[in-house]
C-alpha cells in the first residue's frame, strides 16, 4: 500500500494533527503488509506526517520516502540528514520546467498512491490543487481538517 500526504505549509495544533494522522494511518494499514509513504518534504504538514510515520515504525512495516521535485543533491542530502526518510526518489520529471516541478511531483504522488491523507482547509493554493487532483482521480481521501472540525 502507498499513502501520500497533501497539506498546507502552516499547521495549527501540530500535536493534535500528528495524533490524528497517526490514528488514520493505523486505521488504514495492515500490520502484515508493508506500507510506503510518499512525502514532499516542504512545510509543517509534511514534517508532522514524517514524524508520525517514523513513530509508527516500531509497530508496522513502514518505509518513508522523500519524493523530490528537483535533482538537487544538497536538498536530498539535507532530507537524509534529518533522519525522517528512509530513501528518496525522483519521479519522471526530467522534461518538466522547474516552475511546474512541485505541481507535477504532487500529481505523480497522487497517481501512485492508494490513499491520500490531507490537511486542507483553504480553497486555494498548492495543497488545495493537490487535493482536487486526488478527487478527480477518485482516490480515497481523509482530510484531517474534517475530522478535527478545523475549518
Amino acid at each position: 500500500m502507498i499513502i501520500t500526504f497533501a497539506g498546507h505549509s502552516t499547521v495549527f495544533s501540530c500535536e493534535q494533527v500528528k495524533e490524528a494522522v497517526k490514528e488514520q494511518i493505523k486505521n488504514n494499514i495492515s500490520s502484515n503488509e508493508k506500507t510506503v509513504f510518499y512525502l514532499g518534504g516542504y512545510g509543517e504538514f509534511d514534517s508532522i506526517c514524517a514524524c508520525a510515520c517514523n513513530e509508527l515504525k516500531k509497530e508496522y512495516s513502514i518505509e518513508v520516502v522523500y519524493v523530490t521535485p528537483y535533482i538537487n543533491h544538497r536538498k536530498i542530502k539535507e532530507m537524509q540528514d534529518v533522519g525522517l526518510y528512509d530513501t528518496s526518489i525522483y519521479p519522471p520529471l526530467e522534461n518538466v520546467p522547474p516552475k511546474f516541478a512541485i505541481l507535477k511531483r504532487n500529481e505523480w504522488m497522487i497517481e501512485n498512491a492508494n490513499l491520500v491523507i490531507a490537511y486542507v482547509k483553504n480553497n486555494y493554493g498548492g495543497a488545495y490543487k493537490t487535493l482536487n487532483t486526488a478527487k478527480r482521480k477518485k482516490k480515497k481521501i481523509i482530510n484531517i481538517c474534517d475530522l478535527l472540525n478545523d475549518k
